[in-house]
């Protein structure tokens, strides 16, 4: 695939060149700022930019970047990386797009498998939530809403891998369930939430998933 890297800090940016070289991909361009990223696209089509979000020009620089960006290249994956997990970031993450966008903690990116990994999915169009920070917002609090605290332990489990991105292949992986039973729980979880059921209208995953982290995120 081919990449770009907007990154200020100069040994990350070429660790993360590295890398994506060393995993096969084509890096493009990578720059310090995310205004520069653009002239750069115009003249190098990508299909995933890799942005820290504290950068310049702003103080949260990747997030405004990542707007302009899906705005102007919707197809263009975004992958944001921070030394914190916050669940602002998420927020703001999930409204700039529920398709092909990653949010990842830069330790935990640091290997040529991860970073694989993860650059492949965005590009293939997931969500891909750092796992740490899924876990903070979507756990089982005392207090939910009724409809969150209706879900049984395996859906709740469930739920919890779908807001790190996973595909119901991925979550079978994981809890070492068959498809038909991950398609059973997702079923029962949307029915539990009241999410409509206009698949043409409505991405009834993302909804779950959206449900789940306001709730947390409003206690």
């Amino acid at each position: 695939m081919r990449i770009a890297v907007a990154e200020d800090g100069a040994l990350f940016r070429e660790g993360l060149v590295l890398l994506l070289e060393a995993t096969g991909h084509v890096v493009v361009g990578a720059v310090d700022d995310g205004d520069k990223l653009f002239p750069l696209l115009e003249s190098a089509p990508v299909d995933v930019a890799v942005l820290d979000i504290r950068m310049p020009p702003h103080p949260d620089g990747g997030l405004t970047t990542a707007r302009k960006l899906r705005a102007r290249y919707p197809r263009t994956g975004l992958l944001l990386l921070s030394h914190y997990g916050e669940a602002h970031y998420l927020m703001e993450i999930l409204r700039i797009g529920t398709e092909a966008v990653g949010y990842r903690l830069k330790d935990r990116i640091s290997s040529a498998v991860a970073l694989r990994d993860t650059v492949r999915r965005v590009a293939d169009g997931e969500i891909v939530i750092e796992p740490v920070v899924a876990g903070q917002l979507v756990g089982s609090p005392a207090g939910q809403s009724d409809a969150l605290g209706s879900l049984t332990e395996r859906e709740a489990e469930v739920l919890r891998l779908m807001a790190e991105g996973r595909s119901n292949s991925g979550i079978a992986r994981e809890l070492f369930l068959s498809a038909k039973a991950v398609e059973k729980n997702v079923a029962a979880i949307f029915t539990k939430l009241g999410l409509p059921n206009d698949a043409t209208s409505h991405h009834r995953r993302v909804l779950a998933v959206l449900t789940y982290l306001r709730t947390r995120r409003d206690q």
